[in-house]
């Protein structure tokens, strides 16, 4: 089987896009984890473990923009899409797929190991 495929009920229906606000997060607890969901300006959706790879600072509470969020520790802007911090910072947080349907959100709880997290 193909390593990329994912098993289709692993989808999980988490609510819809209007529970989380323009350029903002929601969380949702997996177990242990906690996965920040992200709505960007232009209603893009993605999930990271709601922790910076720096000090585990707590993303849902960072700022979102330009396809990224900014952790509100110590300013480390991470990608919203594959968890890396970018600029002359190093490290990442797993990464979660995300899929809309209509307004429906829904999330993968299986990482996105194809991009390292």
């Amino acid at each position: 089987m193909n390593a990329l495929t994912r098993d289709t009920n692993a989808w999980r229906l988490i609510g819809s896009i209007d529970d989380i606000p323009s350029q903002g997060a929601r969380c949702v607890k997996n177990g242990e984890t906690t996965i920040a969901v992200f709505r960007t300006a232009d209603d893009r959706v993605f999930a990271l473990e709601d922790k910076c790879p720096h000090k585990n600072g707590p993303l849902s509470q960072g700022i979102v923009h330009d396809g990224c969020v900014t952790c509100p520790l110590h300013n480390w802007v991470i990608s919203l899409e594959t968890g890396a911090a970018t600029g002359a910072d190093e490290g990442r947080t797993a990464s979660f797929p995300v899929r809309l349907d209509g307004r429906d959100i829904y999330l993968n709880l299986e990482p996105n190991l194809e991009m390292g997290a």
